[in-house]
């Protein structure tokens, strides 16, 4: 694909030998660090955030490049890897969170109000996917993994996010269900049933839109693999939506919660924006019990944040194992502009919408929310004029296979 993409793929090569040295040792001496200052269970939490960071570069598993190629080719691999994420998840997940212990510690889902602002900033989000080249996700694994578009993507979903906190009062009085756990109100077996039912429904329209499309079902082209696969990859997109769920399961074991992205983003947006004079302690997003404490105490003890860092770093490390780290720094004038509306539009969208593709998305349907399911409508929905957007900023629309996010 084109360097106008989100990661330009690259012939496979040697080891690259100090990239690799870099991400081992900031894995290693960050472990150790929040080990020692914070507490263990830190340390474990960062160490499962670079572990993502592998299986997502290793499986280029990519939400926005699935949906885009099912939008403009018909082809559904990727959604029907997303479809087999979900139902391993809820199986996980439903029975944790409705007996609210695991392994005895107290566990919660990520259960959210469904209404305007969530159906506002999915749609957004889904057009900033196509723009800004990533999700939340991809944005960081693709970082790590040495895409310098991505950079820009990154800098401006931190500015989208933290501006979208200064609105938040105004979006959050507009009319909105309170959250509703499917877990809690129907019960464990009929929640279970019913998301079950719809993800083979969903996967299953898949199947036949692509086969009316192509004729059969899209078989992806082998790749020539030098070394132990598990290592340098490419993961098969099942194996990466597996490692995902397995890890995002853990991430309940040990922080009480799914796994979730953006929520970092603000935080990092606005201790910027204080270093700089901007008082933004005083707003009423930040004000609350929790964003407060957050904002005052250092990035070591958000979880959120450390998990960020650990998928850059595991990426970094992904992509150094497959001889693939090498970073362009070329821009085109029409994909940078692309690169900072997206990443304005998905940093505003996550704030509005409580999440991303990760906390909304995934962890949102997986912990049983309603408003997980308003997001993935309302996103495709923006995905859908995202990738009609694409072209306008000399942006690649794939035919012919999945793009690195």
């Amino acid at each position: 694909m084109s360097n106008t993409a989100t990661l330009p793929v690259r012939p496979r090569g040697d080891v690259n030998i100090k990239p690799l040295g870099v991400a081992l040792l900031f894995i290693v001496l960050g472990a150790l660090y929040l080990a020692q200052v914070v507490d263990a269970r830190q340390s474990a939490l960062y160490l499962v955030g670079a572990l993502l960071g592998v299986a997502l570069y290793h499986a280029a598993f990519g939400f926005t490049s699935a949906w885009r190629v099912f939008i403009a080719d018909g082809r559904g691999a990727g959604l029907r890897a997303q479809m087999l994420m979900l139902a391993v998840g809820v199986l996980l997940f439903f029975p944790a969170l409705s007996s609210g212990t695991l392994f005895g510690t107290p566990v919660s889902g990520l259960v959210s109000p469904a209404g305007t602002s969530v159906v506002v900033g999915a749609f957004i989000f889904g057009i900033g996917m196509q723009l800004g080249g990533g999700c939340a996700s991809g944005t960081l694994y693709t970082v790590g993994g040495g895409s310098t578009r991505m950079i820009v993507t990154l800098i401006a979903f931190i500015a989208g996010s933290v501006i979208a906190t200064a609105h938040m009062p105004w979006w959050t009085s507009l009319p909105q269900l309170a959250p509703i756990s499917l877990v809690k109100t129907l019960g464990l077996a009929p929640a279970l049933l019913l998301n079950l039912a719809v993800f083979a429904l969903i996967a299953g329209i898949t199947v036949l839109v692509e086969k009316r499309r192509h004729g059969r079902l899209v078989t992806p082209d082998a790749k020539p693999v030098n070394g132990p696969r598990w290592l340098r990859g490419p993961w098969p997109l099942v194996a990466g939506a597996l490692a995902l769920v397995v890890l995002n399961f853990v991430t309940l074991a040990l922080a009480g919660r799914p796994w979730g992205v953006t929520s970092a983003f603000a935080l990092w947006g606005a201790k910027a924006a204080s270093a700089v004079g901007i008082d933004v302690a005083s707003w009423t997003y930040w004000s609350t019990k929790a964003n407060a404490a957050a904002l005052a105490a250092p990035i070591s003890k958000d979880v959120t944040s450390v998990m960020d860092i650990g998928i850059v770093l595991g990426a970094m490390l992904a992509a150094a194992l497959a001889g693939r780290y090498a970073p362009v720094w070329k821009l085109p004038l029409r994909s940078f502009v692309a690169a900072v509306v997206g990443g304005l539009l998905l940093g505003y969208g996550a704030r509005l919408a409580y999440g991303c593709n990760i906390g909304a998305y995934f962890s949102g349907i997986i912990s049983g929310s309603l408003h997980g399911w308003l997001w993935l409508v309302f996103a495709f929905a923006g995905n859908v004029l995202g990738t009609r957007l694409r072209p306008l900023f000399g942006l690649e629309v794939e035919r012919v296979k999945l793009a690195a996010c």
